[in-house]
């Protein structure tokens, strides 16, 4: 089993975007709280004026910061199709690094790594470089799951997490982060996801961690999983 920090897993996953659509879909319809606007929230509060934004997939983040807040951004993906498709939507998008950031020194009022940082071979590495590429008293805003995120849907596929725990994420976000910033805060985001027998059967198919479409157990009742996020707000010194 190739894990999701596996280099050539994320090349494959996101070579695309049909694997991330479909995952995607399952949340149209998620109860409880948005963890993507309580990331935007964060991101509003330091009224950046130049944003650093890594890993940001198709750009709806991006669109978001450029037209509602007004701010400069520049977009960094290891994908050439999502770079693609965020310079199809007029945004700044580069293909690049995540551990090595090809920016100087205090560059970004902000940076953004929403839903990323677990794919990240080295994330002590890219986090050290998003502290270094803010200026001081710079933001970092991040975004992870919780170990419990659609436990689950891993349990009904029979399928062991437990590596899980040793990536960027809820139970391990502020104490990786704490190591390049000088004050971490976190933001729990729970909610619940209901899937039926189709929406199951798209998002395995999507990741291979789960296995395959034909060996999901027949549903009596459509599956409701556990949608944990969590929005980090982590600060350098002034």
């Amino acid at each position: 089993m190739r894990r999701i920090n596996d280099p050539r897993f994320v090349r494959e996953q996101y070579a695309d975007e049909d694997n991330l659509a479909a995952r995607k879909s399952i949340y149209v319809d998620a109860e409880g709280p948005d963890a993507r606007e309580v990331a935007f929230s964060a991101l509003a509060e330091a009224r950046p004026r130049r944003v650093l934004e890594v890993g940001g997939g198709e750009g709806e983040l991006a669109e978001r910061i450029v037209t509602e807040l007004g701010a400069e951004l520049v977009g960094i993906d290891q994908s050439e199709r999502m770079v693609e498709i965020q310079r199809s939507k007029g945004l700044d998008a580069r293909v690049g690094d995540a551990e090595q950031l090809p920016f100087a020194d205090g560059e970004f009022d902000v940076a953004v790594a929403a839903w990323m940082l677990y794919h990240v071979p080295d994330p002590h590495r890219a986090i050290a470089e998003l502290a270094r590429v803010l200026r001081p008293g710079g933001r970092l805003v991040a975004v992870g799951t919780s170990y419990d995120h659609l436990g689950e849907l891993w349990d009904l596929m029979g399928r062991d997490r437990e590596y899980r725990r040793e990536l960027f994420g809820r139970e391990t976000g502020e104490e990786w982060l704490s190591r390049s910033f000088d004050r971490v805060e976190r933001r729990d985001v729970d909610g619940s996801v209901t899937m039926d027998a189709d929406a199951v059967r798209r998002y395995v198919s999507s990741w291979p961690d789960l296995g395959s479409a034909v060996e999901i157990p027949t549903l009596s009742e459509p599956l409701c999983v556990r949608n944990a996020c969590s929005v980090f707000v982590a600060e350098t010194a002034r």
